[in-house]
């Protein structure tokens, strides 16, 4: 089962396919992640803590 990379969160086949850059078959960040958000193909802080 695919996991962020980040938090370590179980995500789905879907959101990797859809969020993930191709080739990768795990995502770097997903919704539970409240330190990083993704910016196009970086990540980054979030500038603010989301609920």
């Amino acid at each position: 089962m695919p996991s962020c990379q980040n938090c370590g969160s179980f995500v789905t086949d879907d959101y990797v396919r859809v969020f993930a850059p191709t080739g990768m078959t795990e995502p770097r960040v997903c919704p539970n992640c409240e330190d990083l958000v993704r910016d196009g193909a970086d990540i980054r802080q979030a500038r603010a803590r989301r609920q």
